[in-house]
């Protein structure tokens, strides 16, 4: 017996790390192994202090921009993707770089190339100033794409030609957002082309649907994840919109204010694609301290993706 109050957990399936992630991860550490340390990244390598702090005792060092990184010493740009402008300046400087975009991102700035090539204005979907939006902008020449945050951004936008339109998307962003934007553009512009495949990343919407499913009846909602991290913040937005009668983003258990379970027995618990899941059991840890707890686990899909490292990390050094 216990005297400490119910609690039910109910733990999202997928959550946590994506492979785009895994594999960034995995480029620092075997740079590290490769070239020894320091080795240089430039931005946060994902969006977790967490994952950035325990590669910075490995040896890893980040900075936000190129001219802090010394030329004898490899250089990682992060999952979200750079500009063009980025490689091409670590080139011209003869830098050992390694490129770590995730490559559904890289999927899109080929799919915007392509666009770009055939003639099209091309419209981004997506948050101004996140790194994966400025990596995609600055594929093609300053002008050549035109960002649109809002069904309102949608509903003013002037195009050149209405006739020669494509658009592509941030992969991190709200599925329901989005499509509410593209449905905007598309009833002003029919002609308008279409990625192939969604550019929505699998892993965005596969976390999206668990909480989706989890959040109805819930007293609350914790996602673990970083207030930088766009797939982290959509995740709260999902759970609010998806019936939870509060939604709250945390880093880990240090940050959960334990007033929110006021009154709470169902709680929902999820995490951003770049937070690991130690981060997750921290929390489990903190409620057991506090609760009787039952876990129960809502699975909506499996993943079963994986992506190669850069041959370079492969070649003898």
């Amino acid at each position: 017996m216990t005297d400490r109050p119910a609690l039910t957990i109910r733990l999202a399936a997928p959550r946590g790390f994506c492979a785009g992630v895994d594999r960034a991860i995995q480029i620092v550490e075997e740079a590290l192994k490769k070239w020894g340390a320091p080795v240089y990244v430039r931005h946060e390598i994902v969006h977790n202090a967490h994952v950035v702090s325990r590669l910075e005792a490995m040896g890893a060092v980040f900075v936000e921009e190129l001219d802090e990184c010394p030329t004898d010493r490899p250089v990682i740009f992060s999952a979200h993707g750079v500009p063009k402008s980025v490689p091409a300046e670590a080139a011209a400087r003869q830098m050992i770089y390694v490129d770590a975009t995730c490559p559904l991102v890289s999927k899109v700035h080929v799919e915007a190339e392509r666009h770009h090539n055939e003639g099209r204005e091309i419209i981004l979907i997506g948050h101004a100033g996140h790194p994966e939006v400025i990596g995609t902008m600055g594929q093609l020449p300053g002008g050549g794409i035109t960002l649109i945050e809002t069904v309102a951004d949608a509903e003013r936008f002037v195009p050149k030609d209405p006739d020669n339109l494509a658009f592509v998307t941030q992969t991190t962003l709200s599925v329901d957002d989005t499509a509410d934007i593209v449905a905007a553009l598309q009833a002003r512009f029919p002609a308008m082309s279409a990625p192939h495949k969604e550019d929505i990343c699998y892993a965005t919407t596969n976390r999206q649907d668990a909480v989706k499913v989890l959040a109805p009846g819930t007293g609350l909602v914790l996602v673990i994840g970083a207030g930088t991290s766009s797939n982290s913040v959509r995740l709260v937005e999902v759970a609010l919109r998806a019936g939870a009668a509060r939604a709250e983003l945390v880093a880990s258990a240090d940050n959960i204010d334990w007033s929110w379970f006021d009154g709470v027995t169902t709680l929902g618990l999820t995490a951003g694609a770049s937070a690991p899941e130690d981060l997750v059991q921290g929390v489990i840890d903190a409620c057991r301290a506090r609760f009787d707890v039952t876990l129960d686990s809502i699975e909506t899909a499996r993943e079963t993706v994986t992506f190669k490292l850069p041959r370079v990390l492969a070649d003898p050094a």
